[in-house]
C-alpha cells in the first residue's frame, strides 16, 4: 500500500485516427460523450479521488486541448508536456514527461478510456493494492465480460496473487487494460528510442515476474471509435 497519489499523468497526444472523422478539427480527448469531452470525464473521475495537480501530453492540435484546459481546470494544477515536435507514443511521453511527475510510482491514465468507479475508486484501488517490494508495474483491468463498447480478444491474464501474463496469439485472455496503471519509476529507465510503446516497459516487468494486475469494479467503456459513442451514452443514461 502507498499513500494516493496526488500527481497524475492524463496521456492525451495521440491522433485519434481510429475516431475519424471525429478527430477531423479536434484532438480526440476533445470527443464529446454524454455532453462531456473525454478528458473531462477523466479529470473529473480524478479530482474526485483526490488528485490534485495533472500532467497532459499534448501533440495532435495541441493548442485546443490546452486553451480547453485553461478554461476546463476541474480545479487541478495542470501542466503540459509538450509534444507537438513529434508524437512520443505511450512510452516516450511517460520518459519525457518525468521531470513533471513528482511520485513514484507513477499514476497514468489514457485519456480515450471512460470509467465509472465502483465501491472503492480505482486510484485507490491501485494505491491500495501496490506493493513496492514486489511490483514495478500495477494495472487497473476489467474483465472481458465487462469491457464496454471492446472489441477485442483480451490482453491479459491474471493468476490468484494478480501477477499478469500477456495473451498468446490466437487466444482469448479475460482481463483488459483499463488505460489506468501505476508505473514504477524504476522501469522507466533505457528507453529503446524516443518514441515507442509503454508495453516496452510492460514486457521488462513481466518477464521479471514484478507486472500486476487488480480489477475493477466498476463500469468501464472502450471510446475507441465514433460508434461507441451512442452505445457509452445509453448505458451511462440507463444504469
Amino acid at each position: 500500500m502507498i499513500a494516493k497519489p496526488k500527481t497524475a499523468m492524463v496521456m492525451a497526444a495521440g491522433l485519434g485516427k481510429r475516431m475519424r472523422p471525429l478527430t477531423a478539427s479536434r484532438p480526440k480527448p476533445l470527443v464529446q460523450v454524454g455532453g462531456k469531452a473525454l478528458i473531462d470525464h477523466a479529470l473529473d473521475r480524478l479530482a474526485a479521488s483526490g488528485i490534485t495537480r495533472v500532467v497532459v501530453n499534448a501533440h495532435y492540435l495541441a493548442g485546443s486541448l490546452e486553451a480547453h484546459l485553461a478554461r476546463h481546470s476541474h480545479g487541478l494544477e495542470i501542466a503540459i508536456s509538450d509534444e507537438r515536435e513529434k508524437l512520443l507514443e505511450t512510452g516516450g511521453g511517460l520518459i519525457k514527461a518525468l521531470p513533471l511527475l513528482g511520485e513514484d510510482p507513477v499514476l497514468a491514465v489514457n485519456s480515450d478510456n471512460l470509467w465509472v468507479d465502483g465501491p472503492t475508486d480505482a486510484i485507490s484501488l491501485l494505491a491500495n493494492r501496490w506493493d513496492d517490494r514486489q511490483m514495478d508495474a500495477l494495472l487497473l483491468l476489467v474483465p472481458l465480460a465487462r469491457a464496454n463498447c471492446h472489441s477485442g480478444k483480451g490482453d491479459f491474464h491474471m493468476d490468484a496473487g494478480g501477477r499478469i501474463a500477456r495473451r498468446k496469439s490466437g487466444r482469448i485472455a479475460p482481463f483488459v487494460f483499463t488505460g489506468v496503471q501505476l508505473i514504477s519509476k524504476r522501469l522507466l529507465v533505457d528507453p529503446p528510442s524516443d518514441a515507442f510503446s509503454t508495453n516496452i516497459f510492460w514486457d521488462r516487468a513481466i518477464a521479471a515476474g514484478r507486472a500486476f494486475g487488480v480489477a475493477h469494479q466498476g463500469l468501464w467503456f472502450d471510446v475507441g471509435m465514433p460508434g461507441a459513442i451512442a452505445k457509452t451514452e445509453f448505458i451511462l443514461s440507463h444504469g
